[in-house]
């Protein structure tokens, strides 16, 4: 259904590298809520969360050849989102695309060696609306074709499954126990030039802490 729609092949029929798929989930928003939308219905409506955009740029990369995989980027519970990563391969280099209300958090090229090493290149993009550095893992990949069929790209159902299904992923942690204590709060170089662009309503608020969108325009 997703790949036989004629909006979607008009539009996959111009994204012909991982770099054009990137390129397009740029150039649509970021709303602000929490509905989950599927491939089809990002092309519909034109715009992409990151969990929304992860999963359109899996479907993207399956229409060029890749598999269809996934990877979670996880803070501790209640300090930040996590954030999907569309996985892909060239030759030993790993690299992946995803959609961000931050622009530090968007694709990667395939030059990593191992996931973790993809994990790492986001650590100092990676922060809350209290200047604090909250990624701590990230998870085993997930092949959404081979557990889920297609039903992934058409059905928001079927994402909404695949959201609490991520969370259940093995993770593996990218600290070492009190590395987490030792970390110094972002400074405000960091802070300003990795926030341009943001849409203020559909950042995260940490759990007990007031929203003050100012304390990232510094």
């Amino acid at each position: 259904m997703f790949f036989n729609d004629p909006q979607v092949q008009e539009l996959l029929s111009r994204l012909r590298k991982p770099a054009e798929i990137q390129e397009y989930l740029d150039s649509i928003p970021y709303p602000s809520g929490e509905r989950n939308r599927s491939p089809l219905n990002v092309v519909r409506e034109a715009t992409a969360h990151c969990l929304d955009g992860g999963l359109f740029a899996a479907a993207a990369l399956r229409y060029l050849g890749y598999s269809a995989r996934v990877v979670d980027l996880q803070p501790d519970a209640g300090m930040d989102d996590d954030h999907v990563l569309a996985i892909y391969q060239i030759e030993d280099g790993i690299g992946c695309l995803a959609k961000s209300n931050y622009p530090g958090l968007r694709a990667r090229q395939p030059v990593y060696r191992s996931l973790r090493e993809l994990a790492m290149s986001y650590f100092e993009a990676f922060f809350n609306v209290n200047n604090q550095r909250t990624l701590r893992y990230y998870t085993t990949v997930l092949d959404l074709e081979r557990r889920y069929g297609l039903d992934w790209t058409w059905d928001d159902a079927k994402v909404d499954e695949i959201e609490k299904d991520i969370k259940k992923l093995r993770r593996f942690p990218l600290l070492k126990p009190g590395m987490a204590q030792r970390l110094d709060m972002v400074d405000p170089f960091t802070v300003k030039a990795f926030t341009v662009g943001v849409n203020w309503e559909g950042v995260f608020r940490p759990v007990q802490t007031d929203f003050a969108p100012d304390v990232h325009r510094t």
